[in-house]
Formats: C-alpha cells, structure tokens, sequence
C-alpha cells in the first residue's frame, strides 16, 4: 500500500545530506530584516535610493520597504538618542548583494552622494562598498553574491566594526 507524499517526503528527497545540518533546506533565506533608525524619513530615502526598495507600508514610526526580490528592510524610529554600540549584542551591518558591477558602483555613487561612503574593497573573491546609514550603521553592498561565489570563510571585514 503506498502513501500520499507530504511535504516532508518531497523536501527528504530535496536535501543532498539529510545527516549534516550545514546543508539549508531548500527554500530557507533571509526574508526580512528589522532595523531601528534614528530618523525615519531620512533613513526611508537613504534605503530607496541606495538599494532601490519601495515602500510597502509606512507610519509615522515604521516602514516596511520591498525589494524586487521580496525581501523586505523595516525601518522603526526610535529617535536620535537611542543608542547603537558597536560590538555589543545585535545586528552590526547589513550586507546587500548587487546584480552586476554597474550596479554596485551606482551603489558607490549614492553613498558618496549622501557623504556616507567609508570604503572601496576588492578581496575574498568578491567587491564591495561600505558606508553609514542616516543613523550610522555601517552598510555594505557587495558583487558578485554568496550564490555566485561560495564564502568559506569569515569575512575578515568583520572584526573592523
């Protein structure tokens, strides 16, 4: 007698090595990331323009912005005095991936425009730029992604912050 197949059977199938937990099931990425910002207007504009997101929803104190993707950046102002400590528990960077060289050096462009951009970087088998955000929180913008060149090892960019 067989069995209808569940959800469980098709992704057993899918996984190359069930018995090793570094392999991600298919489907599994980052969606979404939440970031508390100092100015909310200022930071909207400063994410739409750097990494071409449109904005989903928004309110006086939080936005939801959309990448073509589906992955989604929500902003929510906590005001300028709310601390960001730099080595403490939490989200230090967020790192986006551009979809060519053109586009990471209009990346380049718009942090340098906004008087954001702290580096220029080639190594590790990838480029990137890195700036602040409006609140300070370093930003990067690599090319190409982790899907065009696998990371082995730890970004030693890392440590810097």
């Amino acid at each position: 007698m067989t069995h209808p197949r569940t959800v469980a059977d098709v992704v057993q199938e899918q996984r190359p090595d069930d018995t090793d937990p570094a392999v991600p099931s298919p489907g599994l990425r980052l969606a979404s990331v939440a970031l508390y910002v100092a100015d909310l207007a200022r930071s909207v504009r400063f994410y739409r323009e750097l990494l071409l997101l449109t904005v989903g929803a928004e309110t006086g104190t939080a936005a939801i912005l959309v990448g073509a993707d589906g992955s989604q950046l929500y902003l929510r102002s906590v005001g300028d005095r709310a601390p960001h400590v730099v080595g403490g528990i939490g989200v230090q960077c967020t790192v986006w991936t551009a979809v060519s060289t053109a586009e990471l050096e209009r990346c380049e462009q718009v942090l340098k425009s906004w008087n954001a951009h702290t580096a220029t970087s080639t190594g590790e088998g990838f480029d990137w730029v890195e700036g602040r955000d409006p609140s300070g929180v370093p930003v990067m913008v690599s090319y190409p992604g982790p899907e065009h060149t696998a990371r082995h090892r730890i970004m030693s960019r890392i440590y810097a912050w």
